[in-house]
């Protein structure tokens, strides 16, 4: 399952989103699933209780629970925003807790610099919700004509950065290959 971790009007989530499933499709047997956090509107605070309580009232975290319930690993493509991750993101981490455990994940970051500060902190929630965190964290680095509103030109842009995101879907298709005996039941 791949998390576009971005809901601002005109991101790039959405393309960049679709060019690390089309890596994926071309380098691994794995199939699949694009999340869009727009189609996902979960309240703040909307729960009574904690997340480890798994004691869901709300529809919309019941949903989104069983969405992420499903997958057998879990991608987040995500922009850096001011030095961190978007907001979108963690309060659709922090819906849920049990769901996440012993969870592949590739965090793939973007940004001006490359995202690095996101992924760190993405890791970090990761590492506490104990999912099992790829090594391989790719930053994609964006020209600062396309962070100051240029259009991306994906194949002058970003192709030529996409030796880290092939290795991190590598090593993450390698992780499920511990856990499932052939990969046709996988799904991302």
């Amino acid at each position: 399952m791949v998390i576009m971790g971005s809901v601002r009007a005109n991101r790039l989530c959405p393309q960049i989103a679709a060019w690390v499933i089309e890596i994926a499709r071309a380098e691994t047997n794995l199939d699949f699933e694009l999340v869009d956090l727009i189609d996902w509107p979960l309240p703040m605070n909307d729960e009574p209780d904690i997340p480890a309580a798994d004691a869901y009232q709300q529809v919309s975290t019941r949903a989104w629970s069983k969405k992420i319930a499903s997958a057998d690993a879990v991608a987040f493509v995500a922009p850096q925003y001011n030095w961190g991750y978007p907001g979108v993101l963690k309060n659709a981490i922090d819906h849920l807790y049990s769901e996440w455990r012993n969870k592949p994940l590739v965090i793939i970051t973007y940004g001006g610099h490359g995202g690095g500060k996101c992924a760190a902190q993405l890791k970090q929630i990761a590492e506490g919700l104990k999912m099992r965190i790829i090594a391989t964290m790719p930053g994609i680095t964006l020209p600062r004509s396309t962070i100051e509103g240029a259009p991306l030109d994906m194949v002058a842009d970003i192709h030529h950065q996409d030796g880290a995101v092939k290795q991190a879907l590598l090593e993450l298709e390698a992780e499920l290959e511990i856990d499932h005996s052939f990969l046709q039941d996988s799904k991302f």
